[in-house]
């Protein structure tokens, strides 16, 4: 049965992939890891590269790296984190098919809770973020719920498949105060209890228009 599972699954990437590839720019893909290694039963480290397109690859929209420090404030839960983020990014100027350069310099500050009812598995994440963009400076607030259910187990283990779900707010300090909005929602597959791979499908709605994102994540929580 988990033989076939994995047949399954592995055969919806492939699918998911040519699918990407046929649609070219229609629908971008985002590339994903992400790390958090527990240093002790107090302290993490979260390190995580996204690698996003405009379409399946290839045609680079932004290069992502995120790294911080995070501690438990109860066993396990309630994690405070401060990190640094760079992104570079390259979005097409308006009308033409040439991209202008932009780099970003991140500091932000999150804070995560996560709560189980059920099979359920439920994480609110709220993150501020401070951000240097050339001479400019913006700060920005975000909230993410996601939930994670596992089909074929009654928890997140090794072998098993769950759903996930997740939806994140965006929203400036300053003017024009909505900024995006992401839903998301896949599937995925532990391959243990520390590592796991997920492929889904996000929308992204901005204030002026909206655009859909294949994902493809790979998570990493093997400890130090």
């Amino acid at each position: 049965m988990i033989n076939k599972l994995k047949l399954v699954f592995f055969l919806l990437l492939l699918l998911a992939a040519v699918n990407g590839i046929a649609q070219k720019s229609d629908v971008g893909n985002w590339f994903a890891y992400l790390g958090n290694q527990k240093i002790n039963d107090r302290w993490n480290f979260h390190n995580e590269v996204q690698y996003r397109n405009f379409n399946f690859a290839g045609d680079l929209e932004q290069l992502l790296i995120r790294t911080g420090l995070g501690y438990n404030l109860s066993q396990n839960n309630n994690n405070v984190l401060l990190g640094y983020a760079y992104i570079h990014s390259e979005p097409y100027i308006a009308g033409t098919d040439e991209k202008s350069r932009t780099d970003e310099h991140r500091i932000f500050q999150q804070f995560i809770t996560k709560q189980q009812f059920g099979r359920v598995n439920i994480l609110h994440r709220y993150r501020f973020e401070q951000r240097f963009i050339r001479d400019d400076f913006k700060m920005r607030l975000r909230y993410s719920l996601s939930l994670n259910i596992p089909i074929n187990k009654k928890v997140m283990e090794k072998n098993a498949v769950y759903a996930s779900l997740s939806n994140e707010v965006f929203i400036n300090t300053k003017q024009n105060h909505y900024d995006r909005d992401r839903v998301y929602g896949g599937i995925g597959y532990c391959f243990s209890k520390y590592v796991k791979v997920e492929a889904g499908v996000m929308s992204q709605i901005l204030p002026a228009t909206s655009r859909t994102q294949f994902q493809i994540m790979i998570f990493n929580n093997l400890p130090f």
